[in-house]
């Protein structure tokens, strides 16, 4: 497969995890009386990743977000020399969705952007209220369990086949765990795209991001081999 072919396929996948997944937090969490709240968020978060892996899985490998590309390649299942061209369409496609998310919710009276549009944040604009360094060591440990369910799903002696049920499911965990920290980011397209639209202070606290999830998938890129290396050499 072409690197085009796989890059607009990283496009389209991360542009569908950042349009459904903040999507449904933008327009469905809180709608009156039927709203799908914290649960549905997470789960919508985790279903993007599970039906893009089954779709472009076999084209991509779907990675969708530059901390798992840059942790694949740590891991040495990724080559260095593609990762600009994944990262861009990566980030191209969170900025894309967040766009036409941003075009739909506006078509409501009412709507200000200063309910973040799913933005990630610390501190003032965490939703819980929680610290800069809560929120570092929260995106970077949950990255870094991220990328090891992802190396271990995707291990050719792990079970065939499963690999998309058992890693859509570890997102939709994560943001269980953290939506009330950081409004859960571990992947630096996903929040790019809505801080763009935003601005302001969405942009100002963007850098940690990218920071923690890119470091916690570079510690699971050498932790996972290590731990899987069949010879104790």
């Amino acid at each position: 497969m072409s690197l085009l072919k796989r890059s607009v396929a990283e496009f389209m996948g991360t542009f569908w995890l950042v349009f459904g997944g903040c999507g449904s937090a933008v327009l469905a969490a809180a709608f009156p009386n039927v709203g799908i709240g914290l649960l549905g968020v997470s789960l919508a978060f985790g279903l993007t990743v599970l039906t893009m892996a089954f779709a472009i899985g076999h084209i991509s490998g779907c990675h969708l977000n530059p901390a798992v590309s840059l942790g694949l390649w740590a891991g040495r299942r990724f080559p260095g020399s593609e990762l600009p061209h994944y990262i861009a369409a990566q980030v191209v496609g969170g900025v894309a969705a967040a766009a036409v998310l941003y075009l739909i919710a506006s078509g409501k009276e009412g709507f200000s952007l200063s309910g973040g549009l799913a933005a990630n944040g610390y501190a003032d604009h965490s939703p819980g209220g929680y610290s800069l360094v809560a929120a570092f060591v929260a995106e970077l440990v949950l990255t870094f369990m991220f990328l090891m369910i992802i190396l271990g799903a995707t291990d050719k002696r792990a079970p065939q086949g499963f690999a998309p049920i058992a890693i859509g499911l570890a997102l939709t965990l994560i943001h269980l765990i953290s939506i009330p920290v950081t409004n859960t980011s571990v992947n630096p397209a996903r929040s790019t795209g809505p801080a763009v639209i935003v601005g302001g202070w969405a942009l100002s606290q963007l850098w940690l991001f990218w920071l923690a999830p890119i470091l916690g998938a570079l510690a699971a890129g050498v932790v996972y081999p290590w731990l899987a290396r069949t010879s104790d050499a």
